[in-house]
C-alpha cells in the first residue's frame, strides 16, 4: 500500500505549477498589451489626421462657413472659394463610375465562378485583378490618347443622337469631360469590386446551388436566386470598397475630367474633384487663407468619405440581417 506524497513535495508542485503559469500569464500580459498598442495606434492616427485638418481648415471655417459647401465661386486673387462643384464632381463621378463598374465586376464575378470553364477560371481572375496593379498616371495617359478620341468618334454621337433630348447629353464635346473621368473611375475599381465579388460567391455553400438546381431551376436562376442573395452582404461590401476607391482617386481624374469648377447636369462637360483640386493648386497656394481653403476641402474628403463608409457599414448590416453567418460575417 503506498502512502500519499508528503505535503512539502505537494506544495512544491503547486509553487511550479504557479511559476509556470504565471510565465504564461506575464507573456500574454505582454502580447495583449502589444496587441491593444497595435489596435489603438490607428484610431489615433486617424484622429491626429483630422486633428491636423481641422485646425489648418479654421481659418477658412470662420471665414466662410457654411457657405463653403454651397458656393461655386473659387476665385483665388479676391480670395472666395467655395466648394460646391467639387462636392459635386467628386460624388457624380464617383457614382456614375459605380452605375458602369458594378454591373460589369458582378458579371465578371459570377462567370469566373459559376460558368467559366476551370481551365480559364485562375488566368481569367489573374488578370482582371492585374488591372489593379497600372498605375493611376498610366490610366490618365491611355484615358487622353485613346478613350478620349473614341468618345468623340463612336458613344457621343451615339448618345446625342438617343439622349440629345435629356438635359445629362447637351452641349460640345470638348474631350475631357464627366464622362471620361467617370469612364476611368470604372475600369480602375472593377478589378476591386470583382476581387471581392468572387471571393464572397466561392465561399458560398454548394448546398446552395445543388438545392436551387434540385427543384428545377436553370443554372441562371440557381445563381440569381440563391447563390446571390447568400452573398449579397459581401457583394455590398466589395461595391463600397470601389466606392472608396473611386472618392479618393487623383491622377487619373485630373488628366481627363477637364478641371473646371462648374456644376452641370451634362456628362459631356468638364468638371473638377476635390482630390484632383488638391492636387492640381495645393504648389499654387501662396496665401493663408488659399491654403486654408485647400485644407478645408481635404477635411471636407475625408468626412465624406468617412460618412459613405458607415452608411455602407451600417447598410450592410441591415442587408445582412437575417442571413447566413458566413454571409453576415463578410
Amino acid at each position: 500500500m503506498s502512502s500519499a506524497p508528503p505535503a512539502t513535495d505537494r506544495s512544491a508542485a503547486r509553487d511550479s505549477q504557479r511559476t509556470a503559469l504565471g510565465s504564461s500569464n506575464t507573456g500574454d500580459r505582454v502580447y495583449r498589451a502589444v496587441l491593444t498598442g497595435f489596435a489603438i495606434t490607428l484610431p489615433l492616427l486617424l484622429l491626429a489626421l483630422l486633428g491636423q485638418l481641422t485646425l489648418s481648415a479654421l481659418p477658412a471655417i470662420r471665414r466662410f462657413g457654411f457657405g463653403f459647401l454651397v458656393n461655386s465661386v473659387w476665385d483665388p486673387v479676391a480670395e472666395v472659394f467655395g466648394a460646391a462643384p467639387l462636392i459635386f464632381g467628386t460624388l457624380a463621378s464617383s457614382l456614375l463610375a459605380l452605375a458602369i463598374a458594378v454591373p460589369l465586376a458582378l458579371g465578371v464575378a459570377i462567370f469566373l465562378t459559376e460558368f467559366a470553364p476551370r481551365g480559364i477560371q485562375q488566368p481569367m481572375a489573374f488578370l482582371v485583378e492585374l488591372l489593379a496593379a497600372i498605375p493611376s498616371v498610366v490610366y490618365g495617359l491611355w484615358g487622353i490618347f485613346v478613350l478620349i478620341p473614341f468618345l468623340r468618334s463612336w458613344v457621343v454621337p451615339v448618345l446625342k443622337a438617343t439622349l440629345g433630348w435629356t438635359p445629362f447629353v447637351q452641349g460640345v464635346f470638348y474631350g475631357n469631360s464627366l464622362l471620361a473621368g467617370a469612364i476611368i473611375l470604372a475600369i480602375m475599381v472593377v478589378p476591386y469590386i470583382a476581387a471581392v465579388s468572387r471571393e464572397v460567391l466561392l465561399a458560398v455553400p454548394a448546398s446552395q446551388r445543388e438545392a436551387a438546381l434540385a427543384l428545377g431551376a436553370t443554372r441562371w436562376e440557381a445563381v440569381w436566386t440563391a447563390v446571390v442573395p447568400y452573398g449579397r452582404a459581401g457583394l455590398f461590401g466589395g461595391i463600397i470598397l470601389g466606392l472608396g476607391r473611386a472618392i479618393g482617386e487623383t491622377m487619373a481624374v485630373t488628366m481627363v475630367i477637364g478641371n473646371r469648377h462648374d456644376i452641370g447636369l451634362s456628362v459631356l462637360a468638364p468638371a473638377y474633384t476635390m482630390a484632383a483640386a488638391i492636387a492640381n493648386e495645393f504648389s499654387e497656394a501662396t496665401t493663408s487663407l488659399y491654403l486654408s481653403a485647400l485644407f478645408e476641402v481635404g477635411l471636407l474628403l475625408f468626412v465624406i468619405t468617412v460618412l459613405v463608409n458607415a452608411f455602407a457599414r451600417l447598410l450592410i448590416w441591415r442587408v445582412a440581417r437575417g442571413t447566413a453567418v458566413g454571409s453576415r460575417a463578410l
